[in-house]
């Protein structure tokens, strides 16, 4: 007697998985084992973790990152950068070496990973953000590598098994010893006995810039001591690719609903501490700040929004990059809404009230959260720009005037308007030059601050009124605004129609 086959599926019924979602169908729990305190992050983590744990590791990290990219912003050395985050990486991110036999090597480690992917996870949706975190991930990477246990770290790089680098043969040594020698600075005995690597130059393009390699038949010779780059280069490049695949799979990828808002929060929270203008922390000055005296506040305002307020006094009229950058930074310096319209109608001068209604007025409304969806509204709008935006985001084309006049312009143009500013000081101009020419923009901005307020500095200083943190590098227009109000006014009594710095 036949019995039925109650397990057997019906074919018509069966669950056929999309064959675009083939490759996420077979994930299943992987023990993970951390040897090293290194991490390539290769492999995703399977295991439970709380939601608690989800957002505060991702918190804890975004901190470390958003102060790297600030480190980066005011150019420290990396010496500086290691004496300034060893407190912050002990207190929100420890890695300690296997050499420190601690307790805590696993839990450390497997927050590290966890932590790195899920904000992977956060930052893959749009280009500008994989480019961010994939930077300053490899920056968190570079100094980790650099402050390393020696032995450990070899055994690190000895397990990535890298096939892309070959030892250089002694034959080579010796046919291309003068050139090695010319490598090194001390002497040729030392380059004689150093390992060479030999890898396709396209590997190494930081240390091709720089000369720091000999360049033969395509191939780049790379001393032992350049094996750090070789590295962290391997570290951002497959780092890059992950963050691709990362973004294709997002919408095929069945989130938990519990973890949208939080991935969303982060992302949208990945910005310096110097950079988070909110309408909430602007400067507000009293019942002055309105639209007829933003012409005399702009004699605080940084280069960039200098060459906004001075092209749109002319022209009567700014294109859109122009009018949005513009309009934030005046929302983030305490011009509520209705005066920033009144300043926009009045300087836009040459048309009718029906065109400026028409064509303008929503998309300022819709910049401070008056109109729009219902997150736009909710979070008061869009932010004041950053330097880090305005530097590398939607450049100025023919007729724009936003941007950053440092980066943007070419000497001459940058020399009349720096001079526009009160800057004739020829040591300070030349410097202006060099900044430039070394792509240090944020240096060449805070350089003109700096001769500007010369004497209120040194009274700031002289009187202790600024803390040390108030007089780090500018790295954001608004911050430039309020520095230089507050200098500026150091003298005049404390009454209601001073300046006022709300949430700082």
């Amino acid at each position: 007697m036949l019995r039925p086959d109650y397990n057997r599926i019906d074919p018509k019924r069966r669950n056929v998985v999309d064959h675009r979602k083939k490759q996420f169908s077979e994930a299943a729990y992987k023990e993970q084992n951390y040897p090293y305190r290194l991490n390539f992050y290769p492999d995703p983590p399977t295991a439970d973790i709380t939601l608690e744990q989800f957002e505060q590791w991702a918190i804890d990290r975004l901190r470390i990152l958003a102060e790297l990219e600030a480190c980066s912003f005011r150019n420290k050395s990396p010496a500086e950068v290691a004496t300034h985050m060893k407190p912050l990486l002990d207190k929100h991110l420890p890695l300690e070496s296997n050499s420190s036999q601690s307790s805590q090597l696993f839990a450390q480690r497997q927050k590290d990973h966890y932590s790195h992917f899920i904000l992977r996870l956060a930052f893959a949706s749009t280009e500008d953000l994989r480019r961010r975190f994939s930077r300053v991930e490899t920056m968190l990477f570079r100094l980790r590598f650099n402050s390393d246990d020696l032995a450990e770290r070899n055994a690190f790089v000895s397990s990535l098994d890298l096939d892309w680098w070959e030892t250089v043969s002694e034959d080579e040594k010796r046919e291309f010893a003068s050139q090695f020698a010319s490598m090194n600075s001390t002497r040729k005995a030392a380059a004689e006995e150093e390992t060479w690597f030999k890898v396709d130059w396209q590997r190494v393009p930081e240390l091709v810039e720089q000369r720091r390699v000999f360049l033969k038949g395509g191939k780049a010779f790379v001393p032992s001591r350049e094996q750090a780059s070789m590295v962290i280069g391997e570290f951002s490049t497959r780092l890059e690719k992950q963050l691709e695949l990362t973004a294709r799979a997002l919408p095929r990828l069945d989130e938990d609903e519990r973890l949208t808002p939080i991935l969303d929060h982060l992302s949208k929270n990945f910005i310096t501490p110097d950079a988070s203008y909110l309408s909430g922390s602007a400067t507000s000055v009293g019942g002055d700040m309105s639209a007829r005296n933003v012409d005399s506040l702009s004699q605080h305002f940084p280069a960039c929004m200098s060459h906004l307020h001075r092209s749109l006094r002319r022209d009567a009229h700014l294109k859109h990059y122009g009018r949005l950058q513009y309009t934030l930074f005046l929302k983030g310096i305490g011009l509520n809404l209705e005066e920033c319209l009144i300043f926009w109608r009045q300087g836009f001068r040459n048309i009718t009230d029906d065109t400026f209604n028409k064509e303008y007025r929503y998309n300022i409304r819709h910049s401070y959260g008056d109109v729009g969806g219902d997150s736009n509204r909710r979070g008061g709008g869009y932010s004041p720009f950053s330097c880090q935006k305005i530097l590398t985001e939607h450049p100025p084309g023919p007729g724009e005037a936003h941007g950053c006049p440092y980066r943007h312009f070419d000497m001459d143009n940058l020399n009349t308007l720096v001079q526009a500013l009160g800057v004739s000081d020829r040591n300070v101009l030349q410097g202006v030059r060099e900044d430039k020419e070394s792509q240090k923009y944020h240096m060449a901005c805070n350089r003109v601050f700096e001769h500007l307020h010369k004497q209120e500095l040194k009274k700031a200083k002289d009187e202790g009124i600024f803390t040390s943190a108030q007089l780090e590098t500018i790295v954001h227009p608004n911050e430039y605004f309020k520095r230089s109000f507050l200098l500026k006014n150091l003298d005049k009594p404390k009454d209601s129609s001073d300046v006022k710095v709300e949430g700082s």
